[in-house]
């Protein structure tokens, strides 16, 4: 067998951590090939998955949860407080290109005013307390799932023992092994 190695590329294959020698034999570099492999098996097991579709749906849940401040709690709110918009609720700390005051965020932010924006802060704490306590629930019903199948688990009483002198199982009740006939202690129930 040779050792003259030659890379899988120069053989049409396109990979430059793998090898093959002269025969067409494929030989993995030690570095590479365990870094890949153990990328492979993360990669492959489940949790890796899990965590990629509830990145999708928390994703997902961020937008409707946006709109359902933006579009259905926020109006409201500003109707009470009697202003146009919470969003477009800020204090200007340095005038931009144009002299203020301006009407709305967007007008403001066009002009390039330094802005203190403290409606969009109060409408990302509504959207946080709301994606918090949507969390909260989501925990509390499973932890309650949970719950009911540790209790349903049931509790199997042990039938047998090891003998402490030869090491052989016996009945749980014995008080002399049947194999070396040891005397045994009485285990309260």
């Amino acid at each position: 067998m040779n050792n003259k190695l030659k890379p899988l590329s120069a053989l049409g294959c396109g990979a430059n951590l793998r090898f093959a020698n002269e025969e067409g034999e494929r030989l993995y570099l030690d570095q590479g090939s365990a870094l890949f492999k153990d990328y492979r098996r993360f990669i492959s097991r489940g949790n890796v998955i899990d965590l990629a579709v509830a990145f999708a749906l928390g994703a997902a849940f961020t937008v409707i949860v946006k709109s359902l401040v933006t579009d259905i709690l926020m109006p409201p709110i500003t109707f009470l407080i009697g202003d146009t918009a919470l969003v477009d609720n800020f204090v200007t700390l340095k005038d931009g290109g144009e002299a203020g005051p301006y009407a709305t965020l967007a007008a403001a932010r066009q002009a390039g005013a330094v802005t203190l924006n403290y409606g969009l802060f109060i409408d990302g704490i509504v959207a946080f307390l709301i994606v918090g306590f949507a969390m909260f629930i989501i925990v509390r019903y499973m932890k309650r799932v949970q719950d009911r199948f540790d209790e349903a688990e049931v509790t199997v009483v042990p039938t047998t023992k090891h003998c402490p002198f030869c090491l052989t199982t016996i009945n749980v009740v014995a008080t002399r092994c049947a194999f070396c006939t040891s005397e045994l202690s009485v285990e309260p129930a």
